[in-house]
C-alpha cells in the first residue's frame, strides 16, 4: 500500500523539523496556559454575574469546555517539547517510540475534538446572552426590595454593587426603576396618604415612584444626587430630565454586561482558534517526524533519506487489510491427528 501524503526527509530537513517542532510546542504550551487563564477569568466573572443571567442560560458551558481544552493543549505541547527534544538524541528517543503513536491519536481525537467543541461554543453561545440578561436583570430588579425574603436577601446588595462597579443604571436605563417597587414595604408608612394612594392606584398593589436607588448616582456629578421625582420638571428647576446623564449613570446594565461578556467570549474564541492551529501543526509535524525516524530505527542522524507520512496506506486499503487479517485470525486451526495415531500412508504403485 502506498503511504498517504509521503514526504522525503533527508538529514538536515529532519533536524530542522525537530527544532521547529520544539519551538511550536512551546508556543502551544503558552497558548494552552493563556486559555486556562482566560477561561478561569471568565468563570470568575460569571460567578459574580450569574445572578443577572437566566437560569436556563448555557453560556457558562463555554469557559468550562475551554478550560478542559486548554489543559489538553498544554499537555500536548509538553509532549511535543519532550518528543522533539528526545528525537535529536538517539539515547533519549527509544522510550518515546512505544508511546508517541498512542499520544498522537489521543491528542488528535481528544484534544482536537475538545478545541472544536469549545470553538463552536464560543461562536454560538454569545448570541444567547441578550435574552439571558434581559430575563436575569428583570428578575434582579423585581427582587431588589426583598431584603428579608429567603433566597433574595442579597439581591439589593448585588444590584447596588453591579450599578456602582459597571457604572450603569436599571436594565436599559434609569426609567426601568419607575416600573418596579424597589422600596421595601417595611419602610413605607401605611398612614401616609400619598403611600396609600400610590399603592391603590396600581393594579398589582405596588408602590411605584419616579425615583432610583442611590447606586444609580454618578459620583463625578458636581451637584448632589437627585433620586426622587425625576420626571417632575417643577420639583428640580435646575435639573433637565432630558439629560439625566449629568446626574445618573447614562447606560443600562444590560448593554454594559452584554458588551463585557461578549468581549471576553470573543477574546477566548480567538485564542481557541490560534491554539487549534498550533496544535494541528504540532501533531502533524510529530507524525511526520515519528514515521521518518521509524524508517531509520529511531536515529535521526542515520545515513540516507527516509520518508515521513500521515498513514501507511489509504484508509480503504487499511480497513480492507484489517478486515482480512481479522478473518484469518478467526479461522479455526487445522485439526491435528491424535498423538497415538500415525497419519495414513499412501500406497505407491511400483513403476
Amino acid at each position: 500500500m502506498a503511504p498517504v501524503l509521503p514526504l522525503v526527509l533527508p538529514l538536515q530537513p529532519r533536524i530542522r523539523l525537530a527544532q521547529g517542532l520544539w519551538l511550536l510546542s512551546w508556543l502551544l504550551v503558552l497558548a494552552g496556559g493563556l486559555i486556562l487563564l482566560c477561561s478561569g477569568h471568565l468563570l470568575v466573572q460569571l460567578r459574580h454575574l450569574g445572578t443577572f443571567l437566566a437560569p436556563s442560560c448555557q453560556f457558562p458551558a463555554l469557559p468550562q469546555a475551554a478550560l478542559v481544552a486548554g489543559a489538553v493543549a498544554l499537555g500536548t505541547g509538553l509532549v511535543g517539547v519532550g518528543a522533539s527534544r528526545a528525537s535529536l538524541n538517539a539515547a533519549l528517543y527509544p522510550p518515546w517510540r512505544g508511546v508517541l503513536g498512542p499520544m498522537l491519536v489521543a491528542g488528535t481525537a481528544g484534544g482536537g475534538g475538545l478545541l472544536v467543541i469549545a470553538l463552536g461554543l464560543a461562536l454560538a453561545l454569545p448570541g444567547s446572552l441578550d435574552e439571558a440578561l434581559e430575563e436575569g436583570l428583570g428578575t434582579a430588579l423585581a427582587h431588589y426590595k426583598d431584603t428579608e425574603v429567603p433566597g433574595h436577601c442579597q439581591a439589593k446588595r448585588l444590584v447596588d454593587e453591579l450599578q456602582l462597579r459597571y457604572q450603569c443604571c436599571g436594565r436599559h436605563g434609569y426609567k426601568d426603576w419607575f416600573g418596579v417597587q424597589w422600596v421595601s414595604s417595611r419602610y413605607l408608612d401605611p398612614s401616609d396618604q400619598d403611600v396609600v394612594d400610590r399603592i391603590q392606584s396600581n393594579v398589582e398593589g405596588l408602590y411605584l415612584t419616579d425615583g432610583v436607588p442611590f447606586s444609580c448616582c454618578n459620583p463625578h456629578s458636581p451637584r448632589p444626587c437627585l433620586q426622587n421625582r425625576l420626571s417632575d420638571s417643577y420639583a428640580h428647576p435646575l435639573f433637565d430630565p432630558r439629560q439625566p446623564n449629568q446626574n445618573l449613570w447614562a447606560q443600562g446594565c444590560h448593554e454594559v454586561l452584554l458588551e463585557h461578556l461578549q468581549d471576553l467570549a470573543g477574546t477566548l474564541g480567538s485564542m481557541l482558534a490560534v491554539t487549534f492551529l498550533l496544535q494541528a501543526l504540532v501533531l502533524l509535524g510529530l507524525r511526520y517526524l515519528q514515521t521518518a525516524l521509524e524508517g531509520l530505527g529511531g536515529v535521526i542522524d542515520g545515513e540516507g533519506e527516509t520518508q515521513g507520512y500521515l498513514f501507511p496506506g489509504r484508509l480503504k486499503d487499511m480497513l480492507k487489510t484489517a478486515w482480512l487479517q481479522g478473518g484469518v485470525a478467526c479461522r479455526p486451526a487445522p485439526e491435528e491427528a491424535p498423538p497415538g495415531e500415525a497419519p495414513p500412508k499412501e500406497d505407491l504403485s511400483e513403476a
